[in-house]
This record gives C-alpha cells, structure tokens and sequence, in this order.
C-alpha cells in the first residue's frame, strides 16, 4: 500500500494493526521465554562469566531475600527469551511501518529486518565481551583488605540487562540513520554539519544509559561516535539522490 492510498486508512484500523503487532511480539517473547527458562541456570551462569573471570578466587555472587535467585532466574529467562524474539519485534516493528512507504522503500525493509537483528546482537555481543570485562575490572578495583565487594544476583542482572540491551539499540545507529537519508529525511551534509552536536548528544545518551561512571560512559560514547561516521558513510552510499536546483539544471548559454 502506497503513500496516497493511506491516508484512507481509518485511525481505527491503525490501531488494530498496532494491537495485532504487539500481540504477536508478546507471544514471541513468551515462547522464548518458555524455551530460556529450560536453561535459566545455564544463562545466568553465562551472563555471569565476565564478572566471575576478574573476581578474586573464592569470591561468589551472593541473593539476601529468599525469593531473590526465583525472580532473578525468571528475569534471565524473559531477558533471554526478548534476546531470542528481537527478530521478531523489530520484523513487527517495520511491518507495521510499511504502509507508509513506497513500493521501492518496501523493498529494503527484509533487509533491513535481517541488519537489525544483527546490529542488535552485534551490539549487546559487544557490551559482553568488551565493556563487561574491562568494566567490571574497574568497579572491582576498589576493593582493598578490608573492604570486599560482595554483588548480589538482582543487582548484577539489573546492571548487565540494562548495558546489553542498552548497547543492543545504540548498535541499530547506522541502520537508522541510513534508512532514514534514503527517505531523504537526512542527508550527508546535514550529519557533518551536527556532527558536534551529535558527539555532545551522544555523552549525554551514555550518561542516561550507562551507571555514573566515566569508564563505562566513554565506553559506549566512543562506539556511538564511530557507529555515526559509519552512518554518515551508509548515508553517502545508500542516501537519496540529491535532485539538480533549478539553477544547475538550466543550461548555459552559448
């Protein structure tokens, strides 16, 4: 459905069309839910390496509420089981931004399900294996003989779902950005021109996303900041053509 057909489209059935989306993305989130909560154990024991690796020998995670590792495991299981339905949500997500586009536009939209996906995981594999580790390494440098860091489970799994997830979306940038030069929203003089204005807005993202400490902000500002030059690369390649003024298209006379 194009652009000039749309506008026919009762706000009703928009609504509809949202309710049957949101729908089918809560049953896919269950379903893995259902399917991580088989391997809770497993998942939070994964989730957990990159603390355990840089914690001193004997040191161990530790719940002070009875139902505290019941609830933990359950938000590890819905954790895992979002990571495992975000195709789904993001294919959901452009499905029900599709009748806006033009047939040309709807093209691109597998494709970019497909690349979102993989920014998405990309972007949380990144916070695993690269913020976690030196992260934790810092927080856990403050110990001394007489002061032990003792983490609870809640609190780690609060911590690392919000990075994970945090990093997951920041990750979808280029993709975003990329997508929206080729609606011709955005151009790439546009993104030089704010380029400064981009790099203070993105402290200020890391500063709201991440825990109040420098390490971890820097830590996920500078990805940002290459993430927005690979953008405006992705803008200059896949961006709209620009269209001639009147002025360049008129001929030069003799």
């Amino acid at each position: 459905m194009d652009n000039d057909t749309d506008d026919k489209i009762p706000f009703t059935a928009h609504l509809e069309e949202l309710r049957r989306r949101l729908i089918i993305s809560f049953i896919a989130v269950g379903v893995g839910f259902v399917v991580c909560y088989g391997f809770k154990e497993k998942l939070f024991q994964i989730l957990t390496h990159p603390l355990i690796t840089v914690m001193k020998q004997g040191d161990t995670l530790i719940y002070t509420g009875l139902p505290e590792a019941f609830f933990t495991f359950l938000k590890v299981s819905f954790l895992g089981g979002l990571m495992l339905a975000s195709p789904v949500i993001i294919y959901q997500f452009w499905m029900f931004v599709a009748p806006g586009l033009y047939a040309r536009e709807k093209k691109l939209l597998l494709p970019i399900v497909f690349l979102s996906s993989v920014f998405f995981v990309g972007g949380a594999l990144f916070g695993y294996f690269i913020v976690f580790p030196f992260g934790f390494q810092f927080f856990l440098g403050f110990a001394t003989e007489t002061i032990r860091p003792m983490p609870s489970m809640k609190e780690y799994l609060g911590f690392s779902a919000k990075l994970l997830l945090a990093f997951g979306l920041v990750f979808e940038l280029p993709l975003v950005i990329t997508f929206l030069a080729r609606l011709g929203i955005v151009s790439v003089d546009f993104l030089k021109k704010n380029r400064k204005y981009a790099i203070l807005l993105f402290f200020v993202v890391a500063a709201i996303l991440t825990p109040p400490d420098v390490v971890t902000q820097a830590m996920m500002a500078g990805p940002l900041m290459v993430l927005y030059e690979i953008s405006i690369l992705g803008a200059r390649i896949f961006g709209k053509p620009k269209t001639a003024t009147p002025e360049e298209a008129e001929p030069v006379g003799d």
